[in-house]
C-alpha cells in the first residue's frame, strides 16, 4: 500500500531528523594507539596486544570489549567471572593462533582411499574404538561451550581459545564417525562411561571443569591418539590419530597453564583442586584399571587392535596395560608442570600403582 503524500511529508520534516552524537569522532577523546606491524607469524594477538595490560579484575558486566569506552546505559550480560585468575592461561593467545592456522578437514585431508577391507575382528574392533571416541568428543565439545557466556570480554583470549577447541572437537567427532562407517563396519555399542564423563558437564566452576577435562580426561584421550597411530592398519587411520593428537595437545597446554596460573596467583585453592581431582579419579580408576568395568567393549577393542586380532589377545592385553601406565604417568607429569607435584602421594591408589618412581 502506497504512503500518502501528507504522511510522507510529515515523516521527512526537519524536526523529526534525530540529532547525531558524533562525540566519538573528537580527536581529543581518542586513545593514542601506535601502528602495529605484522610479525614473523603474521598479525597475531601477540603483536596487537604488545604493551597492553590484561586486567586482573574488571567490574564490567556488559559485553564491553577490552579497551573500548564504556556506556552507562549498557545492559548486563549475566557474566560472573571478573577476575583474571578464574579463566586465564598465559598461552591462550598462542594456542588460538595455532588452532586457526592448523585447521584440517576430514573430507579432504584424510586419504580415505587407503582404507581397504580388513579382517572382521580388526574392522569391528576399530569401529568400536571409533564409536567410543565419537561419544567422548560429544562431551568434549559440549563442556567448554557451557562456559563461554560466563567469561568476561576483558579476558577474550580464553573465549577465543574455547571456541577453537569446540571446533576441534566437532572435527574429531566428525572424523571418527566417518571412519566407523567408511569401511562398512558402522557405529557399534554405546559405552557405559557416561556417568564418569558426565562429571565434566556437572562442574560448577571453570577451574574445576578445566582440571577435570583438560588435565585429566583429555590427557588420557591424547595418550590414546598417540597409541592409535601405532595400531592403525592404513594411512588414513594413521593421519586421523596424528592430526587429532596435534589438536589435543593445544587443549592440554591451555589446561596446564591455567592451573599453573591459578596455583601461582591463588595458592589457597590447592585443596579445592585436589578435591576436584579426587572426584574424577575415583570412578575413572575403576573404568581404566578394570577391563571388565564400565568400558569393557572399549578395552576389548584396544586389546584386539593392539594384539593384531583375536588370536593374540594376550599380547594385546599386555599392550593395553602399557597404555594405562603411560596414561597415568603422563597425567602425573602434567600436574608436576602445573605445580601440583604433591598429587603423587594423594592420587587414587589404583592409579598410583602405575606410577614410575619420581625423577631426581
Amino acid at each position: 500500500m502506497a504512503i500518502s503524500a501528507d504522511v510522507l511529508e510529515k515523516i521527512c520534516t526537519e524536526e523529526d531528523v534525530p540529532e547525531l552524537d558524533l562525540s566519538w569522532l573528537k580527536p581529543d577523546d581518542a586513545r593514542k594507539v601506535e601502528k602495529v606491524h605484522p610479525g614473523r607469524r603474521g598479525l597475531t594477538f601477540d603483536e596487537i596486544e604488545k604493551g597492553r595490560e590484561v586486567p586482573e579484575h574488571t567490574d564490567t558486566f556488559s559485553i564491553l570489549p577490552r579497551d573500548a569506552s564504556p556506556r552507562k546505559d549498557a545492559p548486563r550480560a549475566g557474566l560472573y567471572y571478573t577476575d583474571k585468575a578464574d579463566v586465564w592461561s598465559e598461552n591462550a593467545r598462542l594456542l588460538y593462533e595455532e588452532a586457526v592456522q592448523r585447521q584440517w578437514s576430514s573430507a579432504t585431508d584424510i586419504p580415505w582411499e587407503t582404507v581397504k577391507p580388513l579382517p572382521d575382528d580388526i574392522e569391528r574392533a576399530m569401529c568400536q574404538f571409533c564409536t567410543f571416541l565419537t561419544e567422548v568428543e560429544f562431551i568434549a565439545g559440549d563442556a567448554p561451550g557451557q562456559w563461554l557466556p560466563k567469561i568476561n570480554p576483558a579476558h577474550y583470549e580464553t573465549k577465543l581459545f574455547l571456541l577453537s577447541q569446540i571446533m576441534d572437537e566437532a572435527r574429531h567427532l566428525d572424523v571418527f564417525r566417518k571412519r566407523a562407517l567408511v569401511n562398512g563396519g558402522g557405529l557399534l555399542s554405546e559405552g557405559q562411561s557416561g556417568p564418569s564423563l558426565r562429571i565434566i558437564l556437572d562442574a560448577k566452576d571453570f577451574t574445576e571443569m578445566s582440571a577435570i577435562m583438560h588435565i585429566f580426561l583429555e590427557g588420557l584421550v591424547q595418550s590414546l591418539f598417540r597409541m592409535g597411530e601405532y595400531i592403525s592398519y592404513n594411512e588414513a587411520e594413521k593421519r586421523i590419530f596424528r592430526l587429532c593428537y596435534q589438536d589435543e595437545s593445544r587443549h592440554l597446554g591451555f589446561g596446564i597453564m591455567h592451573l599453573k596460573y591459578v596455583l601461582e596467583t591463588e595458592p589457597w585453592r590447592r585443596e579445592e583442586i585436589h578435591h576436584y581431582l579426587d572426584q574424577v579419579e575415583g570412578p575413572l580408576s575403576l573404568d581404566l584399571v578394570n577391563v571388565s568395568s564400565a568400558m569393557p567393549y572399549f578395552d576389548e577393542a584396544i586389546i584386539i587392535l593392539a594384539g593384531g586380532g583375536l588370536k593374540h589377545v594376550d599380547e594385546g592385553f599386555q599392550k593395553l596395560m602399557a597404555i594405562r601406565k603411560r596414561q597415568i604417568n603422563e597425567y602425573m607429569h602434567r600436574l608436576e608442570v602445573a605445580g601440583l607435584g604433591e598429587r603423587r602421594d594423594r592420587m587414587n591408589p589404583m592409579f598410583r600403582a602405575f606410577l614410575d618412581p619420581p625423577r631426581n
